[in-house]
C-alpha cells in the first residue's frame, strides 16, 4: 500500500474515525471481536445451513428422480465460486479506495446480494435457477468472509490475534448447530433460505456499524493482473516437499469430512425410511453430538500436541478417529448409531483442525509470504467441498448396484480417502 502524508493520516484517524493503512493498533477496538464473530456466524449460518440440510430437501422437492446428481451439480459448482471469490475479494479489498473504507463496502454489499440470492433459491422451481442463484450466494457471502476476516490484522495487535481468532473459530460449529435448529422449526423451503440470509445481513450491518475501517486514499501502484492473482496461490512441491505433503494430508482428510454431510438427509430417508421432518430432527441431534465432540477435542488436541512437542501423531490419530466414525456410519444399524458415528467424526475433526493448523505453520515455505501460503492451504479446505459433491453421484450409483448400497459405499470411500490423508502425514519430515 502507498504511504500516506501526515495530513492524510490525521484526517483518516482523527476527523473521519477511519484507521490509516500502515498504522499498528495498540489494542483491539471495543466491540470489534464480538462484531467480527457475529458477522462470521451469520455468514456460516447462511452458507452451511443449505449445505448441511436444506439444499438436499430443496433439490428433492424440485427434481426427486435425479436428486443425487442435481444436488452434486449445485453444490459442486457453487463451491468452485467460493474457492475463487474468497481470495479474489480479499485482494480487491486491499485496493479499495471507497470513502467508507477498504472492507465495509464488500461486507455490506456481499451480505445484501447474498440475502437476495438466497431468497431466489428459496422460491426457485428449477434446478438451473437454484444453481445460478447458489453460485451468486457463494460468491457474495465469501466476499463478506474475505473482507471481514481481512480486518483482523487491521484492527488487532499481534499479541491479541490468537484470542480473537479463537472467538471467531467457534462460530462455525455454532452456525451448523443453529442452522439445524432453524430448519427443524421452519417447514417451508423459502423460510429455510430467507431466514438464515436475513440473520447474516443483520449481523453484517451490525459489524459494519461498529467497524472503524481503514481507508486507502490512493490505489497501490502495482496492478493486480489475472496472472499475478493466480500465480500467488501456486507453490513448488519439489522445492518445498513438506508443504506439499501437508497440503495433500489436509485435502484428503477434509474430503472425508466434507463428503459426509451433504448426502446425510438422503441416507437417513433411504436407510431408515424417515420422512423429511424426522430426518431433519435426526440431523439436529447428530449435529449436537458432533459439535459437543468438536468443542472437547479441538482444545484438547492442541494442548496435548504442544505438551508432547509432536504434531504428526496427533494429526494421524485424529484422521483415524474420523475413519472409524465414517465406517460406523456406513454400517449403522440404527439412528442411535448414526448419532454416535457423527459424534466420533466430530471428535476426530475437532482435533485434526486444531493440530493441523499448528503443523502447517511449521512448514510454510517463506516467512515473508505467510498469508499467501496459508491461502494455498485454504484451497485444500475448500476444494474437497467442490470435488466431493461432483463425484458422489457416480460413486453412489455404482454402490447402489452392490449389496452394501449407494450411500454406505460413499461413506466407505470417504473413509478410505481420509485414511490415506492420515497416513500421508508421515511423509512430512521437518516436523515431529
Amino acid at each position: 500500500m502507498t504511504e500516506m502524508s501526515s495530513a492524510a493520516h490525521a484526517a483518516a484517524v482523527g476527523t473521519t474515525g477511519f484507521k490509516a493503512p500502515g498504522t499498528t493498533p495498540g489494542k483491539t477496538p471495543r466491540g470489534y471481536a464480538g462484531g467480527l464473530a457475529a458477522a462470521n456466524f451469520g455468514v456460516y449460518l447462511a452458507l452451511l445451513t443449505p449445505v448441511m440440510v436444506s439444499m438436499a430437501f430443496k433439490i428433492q422437492h424440485i427434481d426427486p428422480d435425479n436428486a443425487d446428481a442435481s444436488l452434486g451439480l449445485v453444490l459442486g459448482v457453487g463451491a468452485f465460486f467460493a474457492l475463487v471469490c474468497n481470495p479474489l475479494v480479499g485482494r480487491l479489498s486491499d485496493r479499495t479506495t471507497s470513502r467508507w473504507g477498504m472492507r465495509r463496502p464488500w461486507i455490506l454489499g456481499g451480505a445484501v446480494v447474498g440475502f437476495g440470492a438466497l431468497a431466489v433459491v428459496g422460491v426457485a422451481t428449477s434446478v438451473w435457477v437454484v444453481l445460478l442463484a447458489w453460485c451468486l450466494v457463494q460468491a457474495s457471502l465469501n466476499a463478506v468472509l474475505a473482507a471481514a476476516n481481512a480486518t483482523l490484522p487491521d484492527q488487532t495487535p499481534v499479541h491479541s490475534r490468537g484470542k480473537v481468532s479463537g472467538i471467531v473459530g467457534i462460530t462455525t460449529p455454532l452456525a451448523i448447530l443453529a442452522g439445524s435448529f432453524i430448519v427443524n422449526y421452519l417447514p417451508g423451503d423459502v423460510e429455510r433460505f430467507v431466514v438464515p440470509g436475513a440473520i447474516a445481513l443483520i449481523l453484517a450491518v451490525v459489524f459494519v456499524l461498529v467497524l472503524k475501517d481503514r481507508r486507502l486514499t490512493e490505489k497501490p501502484a502495482d496492478r493486480l493482473t489475472v496472472g499475478k492473482f493466480f500465480g500467488s496461490f501456486i507453490f513448488n512441491p519439489r522445492k518445498h516437499p513438506d508443504f506439499g505433503w501437508t497440503w495433500l494430508t489436509k485435502f484428503f482428510v477434509m474430503f472425508g469430512y466434507a463428503g459426509i454431510a451433504t448426502y446425510l438427509p438422503y441416507f437417513l430417508q433411504e436407510k431408515f425410511g424417515l420422512d423429511e421432518a424426522a430426518a431433519v430432527s435426526t440431523i439436529l441431534v447428530a449435529n449436537i453430538a458432533s459439535t459437543v465432540a468438536m468443542a472437547v477435542s479441538a482444545p484438547l488436541g492442541g494442548f496435548l500436541s504442544d505438551k508432547f512437542g509432536k504434531r504428526r501423531p496427533f494429526v494421524a490419530i485424529a484422521g483415524a478417529i474420523m475413519v472409524v466414525g465414517l465406517v460406523l456410519l456406513a454400517f449403522a444399524p440404527s439412528i442411535a448409531v448414526v448419532i454416535v458415528a457423527q459424534g466420533i467424526i466430530g471428535l476426530g475433526a475437532g482435533s485434526f483442525l486444531s493440530v493441523d493448523l499448528a503443523l502447517a505453520t511449521e512448514v510454510l515455505p517463506n516467512p515473508e509470504d505467510t498469508a499467501k501460503d496459508l491461502g494455498v492451504l485454504n484451497i485444500a479446505n475448500a476444494l474437497p467441498q467442490s470435488i466431493a459433491p461432483a463425484i458422489a453421484p457416480s460413486i453412489i450409483a455404482v454402490g447402489s448396484l452392490t449389496p452394501l448400497g449407494g450411500y454406505p459405499t460413499w461413506y466407505l470411500f470417504g473413509a478410505l480417502v481420509a485414511l490415506a490423508g492420515a497416513a500421508l502425514v508421515y511423509r512430512i519430515k521437518g516436523v515431529k
